[in-house]
């Protein structure tokens, strides 16, 4: 975790610091109280993961988290954070369409949520529907996906 920044993580420092070899703390929060220990303590980075559908909402898997779920829960992390960068994860069904459609819900999720960067998950085949892979927005990406390189 990045020893004595100030502000707010961003992805340039993320990729100074593993360029640096320097070790970057990734952890996943769904609330604010949450958020705001994680930030406190340092972590780098804060994932809102889909994956609330099941440890938060009660649902059997993740297919029936929806946009709104993840912009409600993704603002309360923000709110909670001063410096880690937060990640917002798009959920099953918000970018299977095509490119048109993932920036449309990357979109909400910037815009309404308040992450600073969203992934997906999926390999290489995503690559176009990963906002900002050709440069201009902060993308993440899992597994063999693409991660943002400005």
């Amino acid at each position: 975790m990045a020893e004595g920044v100030t502000g707010r993580m961003s992805v340039p420092r993320l990729l100074e610091m593993k360029r640096g070899g320097e070790r970057i703390g990734m952890l996943t929060a769904y609330d604010y109280p949450m958020a705001r220990i994680l930030d406190r303590a340092g972590v780098d980075v804060i994932l809102v993961g889909d994956s609330l559908g099941m440890v938060v909402l009660g649902y059997e898997s993740t297919v029936s988290v929806t946009l709104e779920d993840m912009i409600h829960h993704i603002k309360a992390v923000v709110r909670g954070t001063e410096r880690a960068l937060v990640v917002g994860d798009l959920p099953f069904g918000s970018y299977n369409e095509g490119p048109a459609q993932a920036v449309r819900s990357a979109t909400r999720l910037v815009k309404e949520g308040g992450c600073a960067a969203v992934k997906l998950e999926g390999g290489v085949e995503m690559v176009p529907a990963v906002p900002g892979a050709g440069g201009g927005r902060p993308g993440a990406g899992e597994g063999r996906g693409v991660h943002d390189d400005h």
